[in-house]
């Protein structure tokens, strides 16, 4: 199979239309002030308008509260539910439950102590998100361009499917892949020419590069 892509952090237009048209197989919208890259739900709603069927649109949200949710999901369309913050399980399923929709939760990997840490969220969501602990002066909790060491998760088994993010470009996604075994990876900074701002040729170079097995 090959490897399942999301393009995260998308601002523009033209930036959608080259995450779809290079083959991804998930977009992401941010919903978070501190980050460069978030949108209102009314310009998420327009981008989202321009997403076809079969490539899933997800809401990234960090500590959101029920009032921004519901906004989201009454007013955007989107099909899954990406939490990056502090969330426990339980608000997980609370989400999951009150929204509809799938709940991938993201969880920050520095250690052995991080990979147990997950293994508390998989009765509770859809997908499981393993990304690089940011530094400890950081204003977002992902979109920070660092990469954890690929093989605190590589031959664990886990009952639900899982995307790898955290530094990953055209350059290294491949060798990513085949290190940890992911199955779907996340870039954001790593497609970008600046914070928010998409490059498509960087976008279609790391799409193919995810998709290039490396023996």
């Amino acid at each position: 199979m090959p490897t399942v892509v999301k393009i995260c952090g998308l601002t523009r237009e033209t930036d959608v239309d080259a995450a779809v048209q290079a083959g991804a197989n998930m977009v992401g919208f941010v919903f978070f002030p501190p980050s460069p890259r978030s949108i209102d739900t009314a310009r998420a709603a327009s981008l989202a308008a321009r997403v076809p069927e079969g490539v899933v649109k997800v809401a990234l949200s960090v500590d959101a509260d029920d009032a921004l949710l519901r906004e989201i999901s009454d007013n955007v369309g989107v099909d899954m539910m990406q939490l990056h913050g502090k969330e426990t399980p339980k608000r997980a399923q609370d989400i999951r439950a009150m929204f509809g929709v799938p709940v991938m939760k993201a969880v920050a990997i520095a250690g052995a102590e991080d990979v147990a840490r997950a293994r508390t969220f998989e009765p509770a969501v859809d997908r499981l998100m393993f990304d690089a602990k940011p530094p400890a002066d950081a204003t977002r909790p992902g979109g920070n361009a660092l990469a954890f060491d690929w093989q605190l998760i590589a031959g664990e088994n886990w009952s639900k499917p899982w995307v790898l993010a955290g530094g990953l470009t055209a350059e290294n996604v491949a060798e990513a892949v085949r290190v940890s075994g992911a199955a779907a990876v996340d870039v954001s900074t790593g497609v970008e020419d600046a914070p928010g701002i998409k490059n498509a040729e960087k976008i279609r170079r790391f799409i193919a590069a995810a998709r290039t097995e490396i023996a």
